[in-house]
């Protein structure tokens, strides 16, 4: 038994990681920061900047606050306030006399068939009619010259969308591990570095900073194409690559930033909504992407470990150097070595959110977000 566990499990496991860490390593080097495009733009073209709000009391002022603050001066900025229930409206009201390129949106109803941010993204694309567009989150902090470099990159490139994966900032330690190991998956599974190649199928799309081409926009269907879909940043990149457009993406350390959620409990919650979304709500897809986090993250260390051979020891210390570099010289990770360590718990707390909300959304025949129930029928119908 021992044996055939050994050869069966325990090499092969040992084997995925070295090459894992190697595949990522490698490939994440092709991906450009975003402080290291240069400012520098012939001309500044007209950009929309569309926000979805709802109840965000705690982060809008100061996330607002950044964006009017970009050094970018040829912007309209859409703020599209959703049924919101709390201080929300009295704070944009606030920010809207300090900011004249404030243009307010008040959503007082849901019409069928859509989710609310789907909704008011859209409400925002038909207020506007610049020739770019910025969807973004009202949580999402900016440099001043961050859009301004975006900008340059766009329009230096000749893009149709570029994305930006925002640095993630969270007060607790133990949680940013488990954010950085869910950035690890996020990269192995959209394949970031290949999404500029149009013979490669490999897309994405990021809610903190989504910058596209009206035109681009409209050719992938708008956010009507994917009006009930809770995953729909990965889904409009996914439309764009599809239509043949340029596509690009940054990372955006020192430059834009997202406060994700406050911990671990928070995480779980948020991600429950729309991760058996990611598996296009087939069963089979997200019990399979369970197993496999399991088998490759979760028990490989504590398996070794209770093994107990000095030849177990050895293999654990492969998978422990392996995993090393990727948190703490890769690309786009903040460098902590420690956080190697939790790889078992942060492996397990994404399996627990994939099992866990394909049981809840079967359970309830489909899905609880922002006080509205979206049925599994009717989100079936937008996969």
């Amino acid at each position: 038994m021992a044996t055939t566990l050994l050869y069966g499990y325990f090499i092969p496991v040992t084997a995925f990681w070295f090459c894992f860490s190697v595949y990522l390593l490698v490939n994440s080097r092709r991906v450009a920061f975003l402080r290291d495009i240069s400012p520098k733009l012939n001309n500044e073209p007209a950009v929309a900047i569309v926000i979805a709000v709802r109840n965000e009391e705690a982060e809008v002022e100061r996330a607002l606050r950044s964006v009017c603050n970009l050094d970018y001066r040829n912007k309209r900025i859409y703020v599209i306030n959703d049924r919101s229930t709390d201080r929300t409206p009295g704070i944009l009201a606030g920010m809207k006399l300090k900011y004249p390129e404030l243009t307010l949106i008040n959503i007082d109803d849901l019409p069928p068939g859509w989710l609310g941010k789907n909704h008011a993204l859209y409400q925002g694309y038909l207020a506007s009619e610049e020739e770019y567009m910025l969807f973004t989150d009202a949580d999402v902090k900016f440099s001043p010259d961050s859009f301004t470099r975006a900008m340059a990159c766009m329009t230096g490139r000749n893009l149709d969308h570029l994305a930006v994966l925002p640095e993630i900032n969270s007060p607790s330690k133990g949680f940013s591990s488990i954010v950085d190991t869910f950035k690890l998956m996020l990269e192995f599974r959209q394949r970031p570095w290949a999404v500029r190649d149009p013979r490669s199928s490999a897309s994405i799309g990021i809610g903190a900073f989504n910058l596209l081409r009206r035109t681009a926009y409209e050719a992938a269907g708008t956010h009507q194409a994917i009006r009930l879909r809770p995953d729909d940043d990965l889904k409009l990149g996914e439309r764009v690559k599809a239509a043949g457009l340029r596509q690009d993406v940054l990372y955006g350390d020192g430059e834009v930033w997202l406060e994700w959620y406050s911990g671990i409990g928070e995480f779980i919650h948020g991600l429950m909504k729309n991760t058996f979304s990611v598996s296009d709500y087939r069963v089979w897809k997200a019990l399979a992407t369970a197993a496999s986090v399991l088998l490759a993250f979760v028990l490989p260390i504590p398996a070794l470990l209770i093994a107990g051979t000095p030849l177990h020891y050895l293999l654990m210390a492969g998978i422990i150097l392996s995993q090393l570099p990727l948190y703490v010289v890769k690309r786009g990770m903040k460098g902590v070595w420690w956080y190697t360590f939790m790889v078992p718990a942060a492996g397990a707390v994404m399996t627990y959110i994939i099992l866990r909300s394909a049981f809840l959304t079967l359970r309830q025949g489909g899905i609880y977000w922002r006080d509205s129930f979206y049925a599994l029928d009717e989100l079936k119908k937008n996969r």
